[in-house]
């Protein structure tokens, strides 16, 4: 088992930063692949970031292409989601996600990753 515990979120203006931790802990000694996915009010759950492999190979939906950047520590365990350049339409629960199975086939698909985290809220006012 993996447990992921996510930090980070809070209140921010338009355009402010944020930078969302997420911390694994458990059967840590196999390789993960790990990332994000976010769900706002009223919507489906959706991709966001991920990074896997010993390069950090990184992915990003389009809507957070260039504003987001994904990184890890690996001495540490630990995913960071560093988001620049905020908007509303960011606001979301952030949900920290890994799963043991780094091929990256289809990770943009949450039934892909076993372990999540309880999320947490990021708000972007206007």
């Amino acid at each position: 088992q993996v447990q992921l515990v996510e930090s980070g979120g809070g209140l921010v203006q338009t355009g402010g930063s944020l930078r969302l931790s997420c911390a694994a802990s458990g059967r840590t000694g196999s390789p993960l692949a790990m990332g994000w996915f976010r769900q706002a009010p009223g919507k489906e759950r959706e991709f966001v970031a991920r990074i896997r492999g010993t390069i950090s190979i990184t992915r990003y939906s389009a809507s957070v292409q260039g504003r987001f950047t994904i990184s890890r520590d690996n001495a540490k365990n630990t995913i960071y989601l560093q988001m620049n350049s905020l908007k509303p339409e960011d606001t979301a629960v952030y949900y920290c996600v890994a799963t043991t199975d780094s091929s990256g086939i289809n990770y943009r698909d949450e039934n892909r990753y076993p372990y999540w985290g309880q999320g947490t809220q990021v708000t972007v006012s206007s």
